[in-house]
């Protein structure tokens, strides 16, 4: 048994993910997050009165608002301030009425899980419990004192943070929500490509392989939704947009149509691994070899539309092929009519699919070539 090859698996897997952890924006964020820590310890010994005796709150105030985005800092920071001093107030009401003891930490804790709950506290939320069993216990006798020098010293931290966040250079997703809607749209064509090639090359193609096509759609639609939506957060408050401009309401329409086209994909998908799994018998049987060619055809034309408007050349001899191959198939499903509903189901399926991935596409690609 060979065991260099599992040791070289290892060290190369542990390699991309160390990569992934100091790459790029991640990297920046590690860097400013040391820089909000140190300013936040720095000035926390500097703040006057009982303040000063908890200095070690305002770095933790400072971590908790280190965000990607300058707008997910600040909503962060206020959250947690927010929860902290809900936590403050729940003990103390508790405090005016008995001492901390066994009974009033657990009922105080309990109520404020419960006040936890709130949505709007948001990041904020496993805050109010842990506030208020800080009070109560950590405050001990001098519970006034400490809640003060507490919810300062975070809001040092807070403002430290959201200050070292704005200052050094704000970060602005937009290349990761352009580089991940181009790779859906790659994605996409390569799927149709994909079962356009199974229909005359390889069919019945290995059912692991079909499933993996909607699976890796699912992902990637999520992955771009996400990556959009943090373009958008990234830019709101940051002063680096009014210099880098870009169209996000383009890339939500994007976004839809490629959402859309990749519903139509997965139930062309669905139909195909359908006539696949019918039987024993060749595709041929449960669906007119006349037929093969048209709907082969009528994938590759759309695959070939994703294609020319990802790389912004050729579209209008693209389009008239996408819709020369799908006439073609609804003239060969009326021609071969007499072979029944049952054998002609499949086709007509995907020539309804890719007749509707080209409608959702129209706009886009037209918009995006007039704009040329």
């Amino acid at each position: 048994m060979n065991l260099e090859q599992p040791t070289r698996n290892s060290v190369q897997r542990a390699l991309s993910w160390i990569r992934a952890g100091v790459s790029g924006p991640r990297f920046m964020l590690a860097i400013k997050a040391a820089i909000a820590v140190g300013m936040a310890w720095f000035v926390a010994g500097y703040m006057p009165g009982v303040v000063d005796d908890y200095p070690y709150y305002a770095p933790l105030g400072a971590l908790v608002s280190m965000y990607p985005t300058l707008m997910g800092s600040a909503k962060a920071g206020l959250q947690t301030l927010l929860g902290l001093l809900l936590g403050i107030l729940l003990a103390g009401l508790i405090v005016l009425f008995a001492e901390p003891n066994l009974l009033t930490i657990s009922a105080v804790v309990g109520v404020a899980v419960l006040f936890s709950g709130i949505r709007w506290l948001g990041h904020g939320k496993d805050y109010v419990p842990m506030a208020a069993l800080f009070v109560l216990i950590v405050g001990g006798q001098d519970i006034e004192s400490y809640s003060i020098g507490y919810a300062v010293q975070m809001a040092v931290g807070v403002g430290c943070g959201l200050l070292v966040n704005a200052v050094i250079l704000p970060p602005l997703n937009f290349n990761a929500a352009i580089l991940k809607l181009s790779r859906f749209r790659s994605m996409l064509a390569r799927h149709l490509e994909g079962m356009a090639d199974a229909l005359t090359d390889e069919w019945p193609p290995e059912a692991e392989k079909w499933s993996r096509y909607n699976e890796e759609l699912s992902t990637a639609g999520h992955d771009v939704r996400e990556a959009v939506y943090h373009a958008d957060e990234s830019r709101k408050g940051n002063p680096r947009a009014k210099l880098h401009r870009r169209n996000l309401s383009q890339d939500y329409r994007d976004l839809q149509a490629l959402e859309s086209v990749s519903f139509y994909v997965k139930d062309i998908t669905d139909v195909l691994a359908g006539v696949s799994a019918g039987g024993t018998e060749p595709l041929s049987n449960q669906l007119p070899t006349e037929l093969l060619q048209p709907v082969s055809e009528s994938l590759r034309g759309a695959a070939e539309v994703l294609k020319a408007w990802e790389s912004g050349s050729e579209i209008d001899d693209r389009w008239e092929e996408a819709e020369q191959a799908l006439n073609e198939l609804l003239s060969q499903i009326d021609t071969h009519g007499e072979a029944g509903a049952a054998a002609l189901s499949p086709a007509s399926s995907v020539a309804t699919a890719v007749r509707r991935i080209l409608d959702t596409l129209e706009p886009c690609v037209r918009q995006d070539a007039e704009a040329v």
